[in-house]
C-alpha cells in the first residue's frame, strides 16, 4: 500500500509521516528530502540557481519515482499536488490524507523557519499570514482531492493514531 500527506508547509506532514510509517512497519519518504538527494543542492538553492519552474518538473519526476515503491508513506511538498497531473496521480496510486491546519497556527509553526523555505523568506507575522491565506485559496481546491480530509484547529492534535486508524480503513 502507498499513503501520502499533503497539506501546506508546516502541516505537519513529514512529522506524521515518520511516526505512522514507523508504527506500521513501513518506509517512510519526505519527497523534499528526496529530491535534494537527486538534486545534489537545497530546494532553497534549486529555486535560487534553478528557478521555480525547474524545481517543478524535479519535484514531478521524483514523485513517480518515490511511488515505484510499496508499503510507504510519502509526505509530499506543499505544492506538489497543484502542479502538473500530480494530484490526479496521486489519487491514482495510493490513498491521499489532506493535513488542513488552522492558517494562524501555520503562521505559529512556521515563523522561525522564514529563512530556511524560499517561498515565505523574510516575512514578518502579518505577511505570512496574508501569503498563507492567498496560497490556501489557491490550493485548496487541488487539496481538497484527497481521499481524507483531517482537520488540524489547535495545532495541539495528536494526529497519529487517527492517521493510522483512518489509513487501515482503506
Amino acid at each position: 500500500m502507498r499513503y501520502y500527506l499533503t497539506g501546506f508547509m508546516g502541516s505537519g506532514k513529514s512529522y506524521v509521516g515518520k511516526r505512522v510509517a514507523e508504527r506500521l512497519g513501513y518506509d517512510f519518504i519526505d519527497l523534499d528530502e528526496y529530491i535534494e538527494q537527486s538534486a545534489g543542492i537545497t530546494i532553497s538553492e534549486i529555486f535560487q540557481f534553478k528557478g521555480e519552474s525547474y524545481f517543478r518538473q524535479l519535484e514531478k519526476d521524483c514523485l513517480k519515482a518515490a511511488s515505484k515503491k510499496e508499503n510507504v508513506i510519502i509526505a509530499t511538498g506543499g505544492g506538489t499536488p497543484c502542479f502538473f497531473d500530480n494530484m490526479a496521480f496521486i489519487n491514482k496510486n495510493g490513498v491521499c490524507l489532506y493535513i488542513r491546519v488552522n492558517p494562524l497556527v501555520l503562521v505559529q509553526r512556521l515563523r522561525n523557519e522564514t529563512a530556511q523555505r524560499p517561498l515565505i523568506a523574510h516575512k514578518n507575522d502579518k505577511e505570512l499570514l496574508q501569503f498563507i491565506q492567498q496560497k490556501l485559496a489557491e490550493r485548496s481546491p487541488y487539496y481538497e482531492q484527497a481521499d481524507i480530509i483531517y482537520e488540524i484547529q489547535t495545532g495541539n492534535e495528536d494526529i497519529v493514531n487517527e492517521v493510522i486508524a483512518v489509513f487501515l480503513r482503506f
